[in-house]
C-alpha cells in the first residue's frame, strides 16, 4: 500500500503514521533502527528495494530523501508512505524535496526518527569525503557510502581516508568479505609458508581492487602488484583473481563465473568454491548486522591512501626495453 501526501510537512507525515497505526495496525512496531537514504532518481528505487529485502533480517523504518530540484526558490515536499507489500518488513517514507528545504536533511527527518533506536545514514549514489561531517552523518551511528561505481578509485580512497571517522563504512569494502574469508581460511592451513608476493587482478581504477590490495599488503607485509583484467573476464565482478606466491608455488583464487571461484594450490586438486557476486541487498544486510565501528576498514583506507601517495611521489621506472627504444 502506498499513501501519497502532496505539499506536506514531516509533522503531517508523522501524524499520518500514528493514525494508520491506531486505525488499522498497518504500521507495526518493533523496528530495530532507522535507515535514512539520501539518493537521486538514478538509484532511488534500487536502494529502496535493497532496504526492503534487508528488512527481513533487520525490521526498520526507512526514510528516503529524494532531492527533486535543489535550485528551486521555494521549499516544497511531497511524501509517500509505503507499508505492507510495498515495504517488505519495514515501513518506507519517501520525501521528494525541492528548494531550500533540501539543504537541511537533518531537520527534515528529525520528526520521523524512531525513538531510542540507532540511526544509519546511507548514500548509495556517492562516496562523501567526510560523511560524519554532513548533516545526516552527525545524527547517525553508522554512515554507509558506496564507492563501487567510482571511476577514479585512487582519488576516492584518498578522499575517504582523509575524512574517515569511526562509524564510516563503504559497500565497496563489504563486497570483499567473501574474498577475505577464503584467503584467511587457506592461510590458516598447512603448509605454513610465508607469502613472498601477491598479485591482485581486477579493475585497478576501482576502489574494491585498491582496498583488497591494501588489506593484503597490511596483513601480509609483502609487495602487492595490481594487474588489469578485461571486462569480459570480469563480467559483473570487480576482482578476477588473487595470486599468493609461496616458496612451494602459487596459491590462486580465480573467478570463473558470477557464482564461483576456483582455488588452485601446489600439489592439490583444484577446488571450486561457491562465491556469488554480491548484490546490493546482501551487502546492505551485512552492514546492518553490526553497528559498531570497523577499525580494520579505517586502517585499510589509510594504507590505500598511503600507497597512492607513494605512487604519486615515485618517478616512473625505466625498463631495459624503454632504454633501448630511447637509444
Amino acid at each position: 500500500m502506498i499513501i501519497e501526501l502532496g505539499n506536506t510537512t514531516t509533522s503531517a507525515v508523522s501524524k499520518r503514521l500514528v493514525s494508520m497505526r491506531e486505525e488499522g495496525g498497518a504500521v507495526a512496531l518493533g523496528r530495530v533502527l532507522t535507515l535514512v537514504i539520501s539518493t537521486g532518481e538514478r538509484r532511488g528505487e534500487a536502494a529502496i528495494a535493497a532496504a526492503n529485502s534487508a528488512s527481513g533480517e533487520h525490521p526498520m523504518r526507512v526514510i528516503v530523501i529524494h532531492v527533486v530540484d535543489r535550485d528551486a526558490k521555494t521549499s516544497n515536499m511531497d511524501a509517500e508512505i509505503r507499508v505492507g507489500g510495498d515495504a517488505g518488513a519495514s515501513e518506507v517514507i519517501v520525501l521528494h524535496v525541492s528548494g531550500p528545504a533540501a539543504d537541511d536533511p537533518e531537520t527534515l527527518v528529525q520528526a520521523l526518527l524512531l525513538p531510542d533506536a540507532p540511526v544509519v545514514a546511507w548514500w548509495p549514489d556517492s562516496a562523501l569525503g567526510a560523511p560524519s561531517a554532513s548533516s545526516l552523518g552527525r545524527i547517525a551511528q553508522l554512515r554507509i557510502v558506496d564507492s563501487g561505481s567510482s571511476t577514479n578509485g585512487e582519488e576516492t580512497v584518498t578522499k575517504l581516508a582523509a575524512g574517515f571517522c569511526d562509524g564510516d563504512s563503504d559497500l565497496a569494502w563489504t563486497r570483499l568479505t567473501s574474498w577475505r574469508a577464503q584467503i584467511a581460511a587457506v592461510l590458516d592451513q598447512p603448509p605454513y609458508e610465508p607469502i613472498q608476493e601477491v598479485e591482485v587482478i581486477g579493475r585497478p581504477s576501482q576502489t574494491s581492487t585498491l582496498l583488497m590490495a591494501a588489506w593484503l599488503q597490511l596483513a601480509l607485509q609483502v609487495p602487492v602488484r595490481l594487474s588489469q583484467a578485461t571486462d569480459r573476464e570480469l563480467g559483473r565482478a570487480q576482482l578476477r583473481a588473487i595470486k599468493l606466491t609461496r616458496p612451494s608455488g602459487i596459491v590462486s583464487f580465480e573467478r570463473v563465473s558470477d557464482t564461483a571461484v576456483v582455488l588452485t594450490q601446489p600439489g592439490q586438486p583444484e577446488q571450486k568454491i561457491p562465491m556469488p557476486v554480491r548484490d546490493l541487498p546482501d551487502v546492505l544486510a551485512e552492514e546492518l548486522r553490526s553497528l559498531g565501528p570497523d577499525r580494520v576498514f579505517g586502517d585499510v583506507l589509510a594504507a590505500a591512501a598511503e600507497a597512492e601517495a607513494q605512487a604519486q611521489e615515485s618517478p616512473t621506472a625505466t625498463t631495459p626495453d624503454d632504454e633501448q627504444q630511447q637509444a
